[in-house]
């Protein structure tokens, strides 16, 4: 069941070195045994905190990640991403999009989501050609002297490419009812303006008349730029 899955997946985070190897050896076995449904519950409890698991290598995280791949996982991962209405579904879809299985979903998330954040990721995803994940943090000194330093995240990418007509992603994005996702399409405009030429023009004058201060600015920012 998902909790014994979960229960493996734990274990490639195990202190002993001699453990994760077994629970190495064993999960794609267990994994093939395993109801689908099972495998997605234990992904959804897993993959928000990888960044915190502090004792696995490599080989131990690509073992978890590589479950996102088999068989039906992907679809139904992703209509679990689409379907939630709170919890940990932005998350999910950061760490999901370290695998490539993700990508022709990517569409369908960022239009049809429930969760804001969760159309801003995929959204991103898309206009930016790039996935971006959380992998962790690492301390940085700032004083060694006085011994002031802070945790800096560490970041991992992949390109991806969505068979996507970009120009109409970002018209939707500057158009959905939520602000995260039009503060994503502000960003682009900006940084695509010479790549947009005229088509730049009605979308900086659409954010530009937006009722949220920040994405307004965006838009009165291209506009400045264009003109």
């Amino acid at each position: 069941n998902a909790f014994f899955f979960a229960i493996l997946l734990r274990r490639l985070n195990d202190w002993v070195p001699q453990v994760r190897a077994a629970a190495r050896k064993s999960i794609d076995r267990i994994a093939a045994d395993t109801e689908n449904e099972f495998i997605i519950e234990a992904l959804w409890g897993a993959l928000p905190h990888l960044h915190f698991w502090g004792r696995w290598r490599e080989p131990d995280k690509d073992a978890l990640v590589d479950l996102v791949g088999i068989d039906d996982v992907p679809g139904l991962l992703a209509s679990r991403i689409i379907r939630s209405p709170s919890g940990p579904a932005a998350s999910v879809l950061s760490q999901t999009a370290r695998r490539s299985a993700i990508d022709e979903y990517l569409i369908r998330i960022a239009k049809e989501s429930i969760q804001p954040a969760v159309r801003a990721r995929a959204y991103k995803i898309i206009l930016d050609e790039q996935a971006n994940w959380l992998e962790g943090r690492k301390w940085v000194w700032t004083d060694k002297y006085w011994g002031k330093g802070r945790y800096e995240p560490v970041l991992g990418t992949r390109r991806v490419r969505v068979d996507a007509d970009q120009l109409q992603m970002l018209r939707d994005a500057s158009k959905d009812k939520s602000p995260a996702v039009r503060r994503i399409a502000g960003a682009t405009i900006i940084a695509r303006l010479a790549e947009l030429g005229k088509e730049a023009l009605p979308l900086a004058k659409h954010l530009a008349a937006d009722s949220y201060p920040s994405i307004a600015e965006r838009g009165r920012f291209a506009l400045d730029r264009i003109t």
